[in-house]
């Protein structure tokens, strides 16, 4: 009798074996229900063989078979099982993980069948009129007579199913099956609209790319803000899906995604999808189905599109390559910028990764020859490097964070009829509430964090978990009224700008006000039409937005990044400067950045003004180097955490007592730990770590790969929760 090996999504590292009954067929990479201790769940089939470690008159047999076909493509079952690998974490998690959610419940990988209502020769040949006893009957057939109409329409048409099943019955409609047919944009694929001049430059990288785009190479496509890196991309996918090829595009954050959509759907004719969180997962099974089908042309999306299924991918770009949204920090912690390069190679296509700051990693791999670096050194058409000035505001007067000097430049620059840009990476009014009388402060218990201050819903919220309580009324020590707020958030800031600017329109972006759905393509559209002059935001306004008509950029409260005890502190803040900067003066008007700061002479700070982005790189990398930093080394984190602050560090004092004891151990590991996390206390739990790092990559993958299984021989493994974080960013 067959055995059937199949992964359950359960957060175990081991996979299940189970009979399999004669009269069915699975395959490897489909779904089967199982029996699960008490209950039935959904598996994927790993491998079908004909014998199992355990004995076969304890295994249970398959429920049922639910797919005929792999959910997989060969290259992405290739890349899925080396993540598992990689990364050490459960299969039955990781194959769901990329699955959308409907198929995790066990629904078909099928696009459902739609019913119709049609019209019969019959009720061709009957008259209006002679319904006008039956208005509802009469309203059906007269849409009908225009055409059939989906059983998913009648509500949205404000028919009648009643009238609908009367007519029918008297042979007046009917229902039908409709098959939809595939369809192929292939045939009817052509360019929209004007392609825009390219420059030296830009011509230089889309030959680059078109020379190799019929094989696995990883380019790193380096261009300043406003150098026109979208347009090239638009250039490279032209010849793509020209060649009956399709392409998936990634992007960091939803809030990039309008104008991306907007631009590449304007370019071309031919079906674009999106994929982000926001969607429902309706919507999302939708598009993974369509790409299946080989109905997308297109797929942009934010980190989990990578794992569309695709027939003939052809390209993979990944804008803002740096950014951390493209790592994931909850459950499986994968990169997706590191397995769509993966990916790439398995599919043997060429991948793009744009930005006009680099990572060091992806810098370093430039370096070892592994990438090819394309440059865009100049802004695309008329636009010019904007001005950069630090403003020191040792001394000075300031208004809820706001100096008279700055106050005075935006004056000059809104007379000058253009709209000035804020940004302060903090939402609220307030990141801090303490009582004058005896200096209590409102902190989360659950996180030991101050509380953030929202005016507006007149609440306290933890953004570490997300709790929320009542504004108090007075002090919880000492009972005073004399409550004050610490501090400057875009609420607050808001406020104060509309105080100061009575006459000037002013939109704030940040998550509190793009909750809802449409939002932030509505905010957007305002700014793109001249109604808002004044842009407060945080940290999604940094990256990729064209505002032709910000000519003056504001840096707020930006000191405490520059003096942070993360060795990625600085790398994050150069990148989200020049990010930042690179908003000012993007058409033919002349941009001006400035920073108020406390710390002038801060030599990152003069780095960045003086000698750009580039310069500062190179110059981190050598310091990583002489620090044995990545990407010189190579870290594995292992994660603990508990609700008593005892455990945790307990278990890991465990693990690496069972590491330093592995016969595996070379000189070159070196291990730290077990240390608290940077952010030791979260939703009343304490977090511990503990860090592996090693010169070699390889030898550590094997080294954790050979005793990870004794984990969980520990006496405290199941007291604690424990997981683990290879290449972590965040240590």
């Amino acid at each position: 009798m067959s055995v059937v090996n199949v992964a359950l999504p359960l957060p175990l590292v081991r996979t299940f074996d189970y009979l399999l009954p004669a009269n069915m067929m699975p395959v490897i990479g489909g779904r089967v229900r199982v029996p699960f201790r008490q209950r039935q769940v959904i598996g994927i089939v790993i491998a079908i063989r004909n014998h199992s470690k355990v004995n076969l008159d304890k295994l249970k047999p398959i429920i049922d078979v639910i797919d005929n076909q792999s959910l997989f493509s060969n290259s992405l079952w290739r890349i899925l099982n080396w993540a598992i690998s990689y990364y050490h974490y459960p299969a039955g998690e990781v194959f769901f993980h990329a699955l959308p959610v409907p198929l995790r419940q066990g629904k078909p990988a099928t696009i459902a069948s739609l019913w119709q209502w049609f019209i019969t020769e019959q009720g061709r040949s009957v008259l209006l009129e002679n319904l006008k006893r039956s208005p509802k009957q009469q309203k059906a057939l007269a849409a009908l007579v225009k055409g059939p109409i989906y059983c998913h329409q009648v509500s949205k048409l404000q028919l009648a199913n009643t009238a609908l099943r009367a007519l029918r019955i008297k042979g007046l409609c009917d229902l039908k099956l409709h098959i939809r047919d595939v369809n192929d944009w292939r045939k009817e694929f052509c360019v929209n609209s004007k392609r825009l001049c390219l420059n030296t430059e830009q011509i230089t990288a889309v030959s680059a790319i078109h020379s190799k785009d019929n094989q696995f190479t990883v380019w790193l496509l380096v261009g300043v803000t406003g150098s026109g890196k979208t347009e090239v991309y638009l250039t490279v996918l032209e010849n793509i899906l020209a060649k009956g090829k399709e392409a998936l595009v990634l992007v960091p954050e939803i809030s990039l995604t309008p104008q991306t959509i907007s631009r590449f759907r304007d370019r071309f004719n031919a079906p674009i999808e999106v994929l982000h969180s926001d969607l429902n997962e309706s919507q999302r099974m939708a598009v993974w189905l369509k790409a299946k089908r080989s109905e997308c042309a297109i797929v942009i999306g934010t980190r989990s599109a990578l794992f569309t299924p695709f027939t003939k991918l052809g390209i993979i770009v990944i804008d803002e390559e740096h950014d951390s949204s493209y790592k994931q920090h909850e459950g499986w912690r994968y990169h997706a910028r590191d397995l769509a390069i993966f990916r790439a190679r398995e599919e043997k296509i060429p991948i793009v990764l744009g930005t006009a700051t680099p990572s060091l990693e992806t810098l370093y791999n430039v370096q070892q020859k592994k990438y090819r670096q394309l440059t865009l050194s100049k802004r695309a058409g008329s636009a010019r490097a904007a001005c950069q000035k630090l403003l020191d505001i040792k001394g000075l007067p300031l208004t809820h964070g706001l100096s008279a000097p700055l106050l005075e430049k935006m004056r000059m620059h809104l007379h000058a009829g253009n709209q000035v840009m804020l940004f302060l990476n903090r939402r609220g009014f307030a990141p801090a509430l303490l009582c004058h009388e005896c200096g209590w402060i409102a902190e989360c218990q659950r996180c030991d964090h101050y509380y953030t201050l929202h005016q507006q819903q007149y609440q306290l919220r933890c953004h570490r978990c997300n709790k929320q309580r009542a504004l108090p009324h007075q002090c919880l020590e000492c009972g005073s009224t004399q409550l004050v707020v610490v501090g400057l958030g875009t609420e607050q800031l808001e406020m104060t700008l509309t105080s100061l600017f009575p006459d000037i329109p002013i939109t704030r972006i940040d998550r509190d006000t793009i909750a809802r759905k449409g939002v932030l393509e509505d905010y957007l559209a305002q700014v793109q039409r001249g109604g808002t002059r004044i842009l407060i935001g945080t940290q999604m306004l940094a990256k990729g937005h064209h505002f032709p008509d910000v000519t003056l950029v504001i840096l707020l409260d930006v000191d405490g990044a520059l003096f942070s005890n993360d060795f990625r502190a600085s790398e994050r803040f150069a990148q989200l400067y020049t990010q930042v900067a690179g908003r000012a003066g993007r058409a033919d008007k002349q941009g001006e950045v400035l920073l108020q700061t406390y710390h002038p002479e801060h030599p990152l700070l003069k780095t960045l003004l003086n000698n750009g982005y580039m310069d500062f790189a190179q110059q981190t990398l050598e310091e990583r180097r002489q620090a044995g930093l990545p990407p010189f080394t190579n870290h594995i984190l292992f994660r603990a955490d508990d609700h008593d602050d005892r455990q945790a560090r307990l278990f890991l004092s465990q693990l690496r007592q069972l590491l330093d004891n592995s016969p595996l151990r070379d000189n070159a590991l070196w291990v730290m730990g077990p240390i608290p996390a940077l952010a030791p206390k979260r939703s009343g739990r304490f977090r511990w770590q503990l860090l592996l790092s090693h010169p070699s990559r390889p030898q550590l993958q094997r080294f954790v790969s050979a005793n990870l299984p004794l984990v969980s021989t520990l006496l405290q493994a199941r007291k604690v929760k424990w997981s683990l974080d290879v290449d972590p960013l965040e240590t």
